[in-house]
């Protein structure tokens, strides 16, 4: 069971947006909590929903799957908007990853491989994961297993900042790997 506090903050909240509302509640028994947080107890809907009549105000049901169902005594048009500015706010603090590309070839110099690791450790930096594809074309691709070497000096090249995240695997006429940043944490130790 969900604590008190956890129900106030919103954290103990259905996923589902639509939520059942006075006469819609059908349960027999459920744990009502009232308009200012303090916990009325386990009673039955219809005392629950009087007392939600005296006051003025919606009786919600914020957690339909707990044994018995907990029902807040609250005015439903402010309710329904507190939840919208907490999924917003939640929204907000989500960090969304982007795959960035790197692609090499079997026959790359030096130099532009270090320019590929630089773009690659930009990448990192901002947090995206990158992808490093070795394309073969043509008769390259009879040189596969010998060309491997080269994605793995890049993510040596890269390995203070990422972590190997899948290792060098061949997929039709290339061969991929992925490469994540390291954890803020680890990079401490």
């Amino acid at each position: 069971m969900e604590s008190l506090q956890e129900i106030e903050e919103g954290k103990a909240i259905s996923n589902n947006n639509e939520c059942q509302i006075n006469e819609q509640i059908r349960d027999r028994e459920i744990r009502l909590i009232g308009e200012n947080g303090e916990q009325l107890g386990i009673m039955s809907s219809k005392d629950a929903q009087r007392l939600a009549e005296e006051a003025g105000l919606d009786l919600v049901k914020i957690v339909p799957n707990a044994k018995p169902p907990v029902c807040r005594i609250v005015d439903y048009s402010k309710y329904k908007y507190e939840q919208a500015r907490r999924e917003k706010e939640a929204r907000k603090k989500q960090k969304v990853t982007e795959v960035k590309e790197i692609r090499l070839s079997p026959n790359i110099d030096t130099n532009d491989l270090n320019t590929k690791t630089g773009a690659a450790a930009k990448f990192l930096a901002k947090g995206d994961k990158v992808k490093v594809t070795l394309r073969f074309r043509g008769r390259e691709i009879s040189r596969m297993a010998q060309s491997k070497h080269i994605l793995d000096d890049f993510a040596a090249s890269l390995a203070e900042i990422a972590n190997v995240e899948k290792p060098p695997k061949v997929e039709g006429r290339s061969m991929t790997m992925f490469l994540a940043p390291k954890s803020k944490n680890s990079a401490k130790k």
